[in-house]
């Protein structure tokens, strides 16, 4: 059984911890896009303090499991090698378990460097990027002659050849548009690049031939999406995007698999919804509620720390993403930082210049502009995070949850009530 775990909002959802939770059952765990702007966080259990991932796919903390990092990703080998030290200070070794893609693209320092630059650059019109370079590179992945890819480390001559020409044209460009004078320095980039290849080589592979190889022959493969569904490049909220196809419609171009090769389509939603940085946001409440859900959710960036916006739960933006990602069944998580709150809303429609919306706007100044409709529902005060079973939430915690599967009209499988492996209800 093949599995995809795929955020529905605009990222934060919580897939970490649902990836974690599958791995448990699956010989493959692969991450298929994005890159170090995602943040996947894990707790294992209430005792133990939570790992913070943002390359490694979620199932690195189970040893047995085959961990692989596909062409889809934009790979920044400083942060992954400092994971995998991480983890390592911690007791968790990475060894024949983590599979590269040599197709996989390159995180270099000067892409960090444009990120900064380009948002300083737009002022009060910025995307509201991470500023980890991922924009960059994937602009220099189609632009084709300035890209740099894992499998370049096994030819550092070749690649310090092409460094000298990128760098070249690299400083002429940031001079040029920003005015920046500090020139890129290739003798420091190609150390680098020595360091990344002693350590990373033995990982790189063909991970295409090995995922076909998996799947013919009938081993279980969990993919773990980044960033959330409203974020991606073509179907999201454009231009306030990430830079690749981050919703379930990406998954067979960033890791070489046909997408019948899928069983399932998970779905990843929070109880509300949150947003990290610029663009519109329907539900959002920027008011005593939304501080609310905020503390409560400590829902602040796991890559930036930056705080996010926070709102209610918007079944007209899920229902167009499960409708994209073709999603078959969806895990609800946060459900206890709602507790404490006297009443519950869920938007259910769409209002623009005085008519109802049929479908999820995809022009983000008309979504800007919409008036949600709302349905209210009484709230519950009860502490539910060391409930074991959904028949034990309170009733009005699971008229909520029913509501909202209803409104989606997709079974809410799993339904989250703390952050740990163990706060987590599985409905038949």
């Amino acid at each position: 059984m093949n599995t995809c775990v795929v955020g529905l909002q605009w990222g934060d959802e919580g897939k970490g911890k649902i990836v974690d939770l599958l791995s448990e059952n699956a010989e493959l765990v692969v991450r298929y896009s994005g890159g170090a702007n995602a943040g996947h966080s894990v707790v294992r259990s209430k005792e133990e303090k939570q790992f913070a991932l943002h390359l490694l796919p979620s199932g690195i903390l189970r040893p047995e499991v085959t961990c692989v990092i596909t062409n889809g990703v934009v790979l920044d080998p400083e942060i992954l090698l400092k994971e995998i030290d991480g983890l390592a200070e911690r007791g968790i070794k990475i060894a024949n378990n983590l599979k590269i893609s040599g197709r996989a693209h390159l995180v270099m320092p000067y892409h960090k460097k444009q990120d900064q630059l380009s948002e300083n650059a737009l002022g009060k019109d910025k995307i509201g990027t991470t500023i980890r370079g991922i924009g960059p590179c994937y602009a220099d992945k189609v632009t084709r002659s300035t890209a740099i890819r894992a499998a370049d480390l096994l030819n550092l001559d070749n690649l310090q050849e092409r460094l000298i020409k990128i760098t070249g044209l690299k400083n002429k460009i940031f001079a040029a548009v920003y005015g920046d004078k500090e020139p890129l320095d290739v003798d420091i980039l190609m150390d680098l690049c020595r360091q990344w290849a002693k350590r990373l080589t033995p990982h790189l592979t063909d991970t295409t031939a090995l995922l076909h190889k998996a799947w013919h022959e009938g081993r279980s493969i969990l993919f773990e999406g980044a960033q959330g569904s409203l974020l991606d490049l073509d179907h999201g909220t454009f231009p306030f995007v990430t830079s690749s196809n981050c919703s379930a419609v990406g998954l067979s171009a960033a890791c070489g698999l046909p997408a019948k090769a899928i069983d399932t389509f998970m779905g990843v939603v929070k109880a509300y919804t949150s947003r990290v940085g610029a663009g519109p946001f329907p539900t959002e409440q920027d008011n005593e509620t939304g501080r609310y859900i905020r503390d409560k959710g400590h829902e602040y960036g796991t890559t930036t720390g930056r705080p996010r916006r926070c709102g209610w739960f918007d079944t007209v933006s899920v229902g167009y993403t499960i409708q994209l990602g073709g999603i078959d069944k969806i895990a609800m998580l946060h459900l206890d930082t709602l507790s404490g709150l006297k009443e519950l809303n869920i938007c259910t429609g769409y209002r623009y210049q005085g008519k109802s919306l049929d479908f999820f706007p995809a022009e983000a100044d008309v979504l800007d502009k919409v008036e949600c409709v709302y349905e209210t529902l009484p709230g519950f005060t009860e502490d539910i995070s060391g409930i074991t079973s959904y028949a034990a939430l309170p009733n009005a915690a699971r008229r909520y949850v029913e509501r909202v599967e209803a409104l989606l009209q997709t079974p809410i499988a799993i339904v989250g009530v703390g952050p740990s492996r163990e706060e987590t209800l599985f409905r038949n």
